[in-house]
């Protein structure tokens, strides 16, 4: 028997109870943005080491910039000088073979300067103004570096001697400037390296939350036998938190285990006695009326028990590939005869659900005669009933409503905790305030979600969210 207060009586958590219409975006609305802890821990120890690395990199080009500026300059000013001198106590003719062999052999070559000679200026960055600098006060005020002189590339140094201007040319790769180009590879080098064990350290602390937070959901969703953490790991925390986890589910299962079998108990030493005075009653009393009154408590005792027993089941559903119209349809059969309601459907061809078929049946009976009892209008006094269901991506939205004086929304809240029931339940019957609390747990066990919420145009819409089966 469905208990009369089931009409008003579900769900505090109601984020499956929208419209059918809003149903399909209600599951991206609450979603919040956000980093796990993994990408958290890995951020913050790179930025760290990113900011060691760029420190170390400064520190070194600090240390490193003017001793190779110095070094730098003393070469060029050293080839300069031997140049000169060579050149200044050699004789016309030695001259001319002293510069050919030194083109040749040193791959050092100087030609005079002429006033229309076009140059580009030397590396204008600051190492290669400090070398110029450097340079200008070994060789003197008319000393001039470039790039390039009339187009040709190469070192040029400008010097004077006897009042002549000369131009130098050699190899820019004598004096090699990629020591600091050394230096970045190494440093991110060593940068890639550490955000690699950056990643392995972060993932290291992370793993045993993850499993934390896996083997929390499992208790959550009541499987106690998959929700066990290794109580042999080294990190002493990590072990306490994990032996204190165990025994807490280890509890929770001995109590589950309890609640169950206390019922089953309450079950049979109550339904036993509850059928011999039935059966009593039925032969004692003469009085027909008082006769039936008394059947139809021990029926609504009975009903009662199968209640608690119904609610406080264990453990998910086995979930089956399941068509909707035709467990509807079964649950329709018992209904098709009342003069008091009138039903329309509208649902999508060939829905398929993963459900446990005969629960399924149970929770749409249970919202159909709901609907029927509290459901009414008040104007004509029948119950109208609209059932829709269509797909939406992965899951199929299933819509109850009546067309009722529905609920005061300050009890949508209350409706499926159990054993409270609303006003209109209270004076109607008395129940045991169990019926939309079965439906939302049974939802719950086959993975879907139950709420209920007050139509714009009047009446109480129950709202159901389940798997898609895939179609075949």
């Amino acid at each position: 028997m469905t208990d009369p207060s089931d009409a008003y009586a579900p769900d505090a958590d109601v984020s499956g109870a929208m419209p059918l219409e809003a149903a399909g975006a209600q599951s991206g609305s609450h979603l919040r943005w956000g980093l796990s802890l993994f990408w958290r821990t890995f951020f913050l120890l790179s930025l760290l080491l990113i900011g060691s690395v760029l420190a170390w990199l400064q520190t070194l080009r600090a240390l490193e910039f003017e001793p190779r500026a110095i070094q730098t300059a003393q070469q060029i000013a050293s080839l300069v000088n031997l140049s000169r001198a060579a050149l200044i106590h050699a004789d016309s003719i030695a001259r001319v073979s002293l510069i050919k062999t030194m083109t040749e052999q040193e791959g050092v070559r100087i030609v005079p300067r002429e006033p229309t000679d076009r140059f580009e200026p030397f590396d204008t960055d600051a190492l290669g103004q400090r070398i110029t600098a450097e340079l200008v006060d070994r060789l003197g005020p008319g000393t001039q570096l470039a790039n390039s002189v009339n187009k040709q590339e190469g070192l040029w140094v400008g010097f004077v001697i006897d009042g002549d201007n000369y131009w130098m040319r050699t190899d820019r790769e004598r004096f090699n400037r990629t020591g600091g180009r050394t230096w970045l590879i190494w440093l991110l080098t060593a940068a890639a390296l550490s955000l690699a064990g950056a990643a392995l350290i972060a993932r290291r602390i992370n793993r045993p939350l993850k499993q934390l937070s896996f083997a929390a959901s499992r208790v959550r969703d009541g499987d106690f036998d998959a929700s066990t953490l290794d109580e042999t790991v080294a990190t002493t925390e990590i072990r306490a938190v994990n032996i204190g986890f165990n025994r807490m589910t280890e509890k929770l299962a001995k109590i589950e285990q309890d609640r169950a079998i206390m019922l089953a108990g309450i079950s049979h030493d109550l339904r036993t006695p509850l059928a011999r005075l039935r059966l009593e009653t039925e032969l004692s009393v003469v009085d027909p009326e008082a006769r039936a009154n008394m059947a139809a408590d021990i029926t609504q005792l009975d009903a009662i028990i199968g209640k608690f027993l119904e609610y406080a089941r264990p453990g998910k559903a086995a979930l089956e590939d399941v068509v909707l119209k035709e467990v509807i349809d079964a649950c329709l059969f018992s209904v098709r005869n009342r003069t008091d309601m009138r039903i329309t459907l509208e649902l999508e061809d060939n829905l398929r659900v993963l459900a446990d078929g005969v629960e399924l049946g149970r929770v749409l009976s249970n919202l159909i005669e709901n609907a029927g009892r509290y459901g009414k209008s008040v104007d004509t006094g029948m119950a109208d009933l609209h059932i829709a269901a269509r797909a939406s991506g992965k899951w199929v939205l299933i819509r109850v409503r009546d067309h009722g004086i529905g609920v005061p929304t300050e009890q949508l809240p209350q409706l499926t905790k159990p054993f409270y029931r609303g006003e209109v339940a209270r004076t109607a019957a008395n129940g045991a305030g169990l019926g939309l609390a079965i439906v939302e747990s049974t939802i719950a066990r086959m993975g879907g979600k139950f709420g209920l919420n007050n139509s714009s145009s009047g009446g109480l819409v129950a709202n159901i969210r389940l798997q898609r089966a895939e179609t075949h």
